[in-house]
């Protein structure tokens, strides 16, 4: 078998599928994860202004109770960004505030005290403005985790009661970054991969146009 032809044949063997392993992981990573910048301290100490996250992109019927997510809501907050808060209730809970005062401050699920280990300084809420809400379905309750700080479903009661619909949510915040990494990984494999086989299939190709050096009868032989 020819140089060339063995050249050929391991292009064909990488090349292909380098490519398609590129293809279907950049577009896995592009469609299923986006990256961004937490902006405000709203929803801290659970995420602090600065701080990189990545969520995967979800419909917003898939989301639970305790989810953070990102949506849109210009009609709120009068531009076209993403806010980031935590879902409390999804559509048919009824939701209360509150119980207790201070550290002791609970909001009530369901008539049942909601723990909430996540909220800044243990306070529930710190507005006293007592709120009962029953989510419509098809929309989300939604606070930030920085109770006192945050602009969220408390503050536009005449508007569903402050929900809003699962269909301004862009995706669900996740701090485990394993399926992001391993598509990012999948996608660097399929470019090395993809290029080593281009490579070689290059150098097919220039063989195959290399002239041969005729060869110099006997009688021509300098002696």
């Amino acid at each position: 078998m020819g140089k060339a032809r063995k050249l050929g044949i391991a292009a064909g063997v990488l090349g292909p599928p380098g490519l398609l392993l590129l293809i279907g992981t950049a577009v896995g990573l592009w469609t299923g994860f986006h990256g961004s910048t937490v902006s405000s301290d709203r929803m801290s100490p659970t995420y602090t202004e600065g701080r990189q996250l990545v969520y995967e992109r979800v419909d917003g019927t898939e989301v639970r109770r305790g989810d953070v997510v990102l949506y849109t809501a210009p009609e709120r907050y009068h531009f076209d960004g993403a806010v980031m808060q935590r879902v409390i209730g999804v559509g048919g809970d009824h939701i209360v505030c509150c119980t207790g005062e201070e550290a002791h401050e609970r909001l009530t699920l369901n008539g049942k005290p909601l723990d909430e280990p996540y909220v800044s300084e243990g306070i529930a809420d710190g507005t006293h403005q007592p709120y009962d809400v029953k989510v419509p379905e098809g929309r989300l309750f939604l606070l930030g985790d920085h109770r006192t700080n945050s602009l969220d479903s408390r503050f536009f009661a005449d508007d569903h009661g402050g929900t809003v619909p699962v269909g301004s949510v862009l995706g669900r915040v996740t701090d485990d970054h394993t399926v992001p990494v391993l598509l990012g990984l999948g996608a660097l494999v399929g470019l090395l991969v993809g290029l080593t086989g281009l490579g070689l299939g290059i150098a097919a190709l220039a063989v195959r146009q290399r002239k041969p050096v005729p060869a110099r009868p006997p009688w021509m032989a300098q002696v």
